[in-house]
């Protein structure tokens, strides 16, 4: 695979012929296993961290992967992946960080009564600590749901970076208090040869609304979308469906509704455990977690504060702190909401991916002088 050359060179103290002049930082090379459309990798581009290699079995990423982010794309399952590829990657950077953000759903809530042998992608896990160990990394992230941290899989992987000479440290992190605008809980891990390394202290800024992320975006109806931005979308909604976005109130739930909308499910004892979907957002509130079916009304408090319709996929996108205009659909080509709809709620929050990248950055610097 053909891979571009990084003209960045280590810059050693000894290199130095004045110390007036200015110094290089650290060459950190990355290689981002389970890519998705980008999220971790644009956030370590960023501030600085040089990400020469994407990889992922789902075709779909490649267009908005390569399209906002300077590295290269490889469609290939993880498990099929040789610790030698992702050495070329590295490209003899003397700092090599490997990250590897596996599939979250066999860990989430959702899929607890699931076990390891009915979810093939429990080992994606095992499989990603093989390349740390084959690839020469010498410092690795990893970004999960936070039930990840109780399984026993993840004490084996904690377990095999130490004794393959790691310092590892994880935390379960609150995304808000990194600039992103929604309420989202990740289980982050941090691991270095170099030494002990943690994740930065996010500082005391204000919680990020909804209001001020999106608040700004063009009015659309359900169904809609505007020519200049063909994500900024929303779903259709059925007869049914408006009428009771057109009852609800932000922050409220589906009990707020005439007896004759409420869904007969919802009506039965079993259903009354479940109120958060159906549900407005608040504007004056950061956003409930994006989840990959974000764009459906029934799906979660995934309602507009205001308009009667449920989120774009634009306005996710945000709420998961991509850029405005990040691209994730080819010109002239379909907007498929199920299919952006994963890529979007399945990504690493940007914002969330420089504070990962400062991280490290901060690390290598301890260490580089």
């Amino acid at each position: 695979m053909a891979l571009r050359v990084s003209l960045a060179q280590t810059v050693t103290p000894a290199d130095r012929s004045s110390a007036d002049e200015p110094v290089a930082p650290p060459r950190i090379s990355a290689v981002d296993l389970f890519c998705g459309a980008g999220g971790l990798t644009h956030g370590l581009e960023k501030v600085g961290i040089e990400v020469r290699l994407g990889v992922d079995l789902d075709p779909h990423c490649e267009y908005p992967y390569t399209q906002n982010n300077k590295a290269e794309f490889l469609p290939l399952s993880v498990s099929a992946l040789t610790g030698e590829e992702i050495r070329t990657a590295f490209d003899l950077a003397p700092y090599r960080l490997l990250a590897g953000c596996a599939p979250c759903q066999p860990f989430s809530t959702y899929s607890q009564a699931r076990t390891p042998s009915e979810d093939s992608r429990w080992n994606l896990l095992a499989e990603f600590g093989r390349l740390v160990s084959a690839s020469g990394a010498n410092i690795v992230t990893m970004e999960n749901v936070p039930q990840l941290a109780k399984e026993k899989v993840f004490a084996e992987f904690t377990q095999a970076l130490k004794d393959d000479g790691f310092f590892v440290s994880h935390q379960v992190v609150e995304c808000v208090r990194y600039g992103v605008p929604q309420s989202r809980r990740r289980l982050v891990l941090l691991a270095s040869r170099l030494g002990p390394i943690d994740l930065i202290e996010p500082d005391n800024s204000e919680a990020i609304s909804v209001r001020e992320a999106i608040g700004h975006l063009p009015q659309i109806c359900a169904g809609g979308n505007i020519p200049d931005d063909i994500l900024h979308a929303s779903a259709v909604l059925s007869p049914k469906n408006l009428e009771r976005i057109r009852v609800s109130k932000p922050g409220g739930t589906w009990r707020d509704w005439p007896v004759d909308l409420v869904a007969k499910c919802h009506s039965k004892q079993t259903g009354k455990t479940y109120p958060g979907v159906y549900g407005r957002m608040t504007w004056d509130a950061p956003a409930p977690t994006i989840t990959t079916q974000y764009f459906g009304f029934g799906s979660g408090r995934f309602g507009h504060p205001q308009q009667d319709r449920a989120l774009s996929l634009r306005e996710g996108a945000i709420l998961q702190s991509f850029p405005p205009d990040y691209k994730f659909v080819k010109a002239g080509k379909r907007v498929e909401m199920s299919t952006l709809g994963r890529l979007i709620g399945n990504a690493v929050p940007v914002k969330l991916g420089e504070a990962i990248g400062k991280s490290v950055l901060l690390h290598v610097q301890s260490h580089a002088a």
